[in-house]
């Protein structure tokens, strides 16, 4: 089981995109996973502050990455809501995420977007569906 979520860890790491945004995986496992992003100048708005799209990405990535770390299965983000709390403008942000239901086809997930302070910048919640193989039976 090591090896698969090796493996998913991995296949998240490749991606141009994670890589573009500067993310680091802090902690991936079943059921739990942490990133990181260091705020740079490339991330801010017009205010100085962090881009709500930044907010966005992150917990598109982390409520995928936990979902797609346990189920073990491919997934697509079909609804995300966020909201937005406080803002930030240096130093590095955090974005952790949980399951919190799960079916056969679809999942729903919540997550925190927080500083290195601990407080949360923004909150989320989404919904994906598991794209599952039909002819490996998964």
């Amino acid at each position: 089981m090591q090896k698969v979520i090796q493996n998913i860890r991995e296949s998240f790491e490749k991606s141009a995109f994670y890589s573009n945004m500067g993310f680091e995986i802090i902690d991936f496992e079943e059921g739990k996973v942490l990133l990181k992003l260091p705020i740079n100048e490339r991330l801010l708005n017009v205010n100085e502050t962090l881009h709500g799209g930044v907010h966005a990405a992150m917990l598109d990535q982390v409520l995928g990455m936990v979902t797609r770390v346990t189920t073990k299965t491919r997934c697509a983000t079909i609804n995300l809501n966020i909201n937005y709390l406080a803002p930030s403008t240096d130093g590095s942000i955090f974005a952790t995420a949980k399951i919190v239901q799960q079916g056969y086809r679809i999942v729903t997930a919540e997550g925190e977007v927080y500083d290195e302070q601990g407080k949360i910048l923004a909150k989320g919640i989404g919904t994906f569906k598991l794209i599952r193989d039909v002819n490996s039976g998964s």
